[in-house]
């Protein structure tokens, strides 16, 4: 018995050679966290960047000047119009309102509510991630105080689970900002995703076309 227990003991060798292998892994590890650290900065000073230029174009609050630039892009056009609805989803003084209806307005209803929905998808999982990686200070730079100060308490509860999926129903709610609070929360990704998954459609189609509609009539009346 003593002697099957000796033989089930690790050897000094393989102490050793297991120390070596977690220092070459933490090795490894850092090196490829420090990698990724400079590529996420890279990334986000070149979609500054973008976002600025974009914004002395006039891309992000004039409409006219958004749909002849998309328009001189040819092919491009979607992916540039996605893009767009990924930052407006991230970076909310971009204002929706002037970016969903847009996306129908060039595109067509139905194409540019597909457009709509995959920027605004995509912006919505960045969001959830953004909150899970940099925490409290990101989201509350992103939502401000008042809002964030609204939801904290239900973060970590079984409510939040029923905010949320009313807010992604529900049209005129926080919807991005709800995204960003869900990275706080207990919510997991797959129930995230499905909510959202769920909800957007309708209210991205409510919200595009009701827009739609109001812009239409006050061109119509103002003719």
């Amino acid at each position: 018995m003593a002697q099957d227990e000796l033989t089930k003991r690790p050897s000094l060798a393989d102490t050793v050679r297991k120390s070596h292998l977690s220092v070459k892994q933490t090795r490894h590890s850092k090196l490829i966290n420090k990698v990724l650290t400079v590529i996420s900065v890279f990334g986000l000073l070149l979609t500054i960047w973008i976002i600025i230029h974009a914004w002395r174009m006039g891309l992000f609050t004039d409409q006219a000047k958004l749909a002849n630039y998309l328009h001189s892009t040819g092919v491009w056009a979607p992916l540039i119009f996605i893009v767009i609805q990924i930052v407006q989803t991230v970076i909310q003084i971009i204002p929706g309102a002037l970016t969903c209806p847009a996306g129908a307005m060039i595109f067509g209803m139905w194409y540019g509510f597909l457009l709509n929905f995959i920027g605004i998808m995509i912006g919505s999982v960045i969001n959830f991630f953004l909150a899970r990686r940099f925490g409290r200070p990101l989201v509350l730079a992103f939502v401000g105080e008042k809002l964030y100060n609204r939801y904290v308490g239900a973060l970590n509860t079984q409510g939040f689970k029923r905010i949320f999926a009313f807010g992604m129903f529900f049209p005129v709610s926080p919807a991005d900002a709800l995204t960003l609070l869900a990275g706080l929360s207990n919510l997991d990704f797959k129930t995230f995703f499905t909510l959202l998954a769920l909800g957007k459609p309708f209210t991205l189609f409510t919200y595009t076309y009701g827009l739609t509609v109001v812009i239409n009539w006050i061109v119509q009346w103002l003719s």
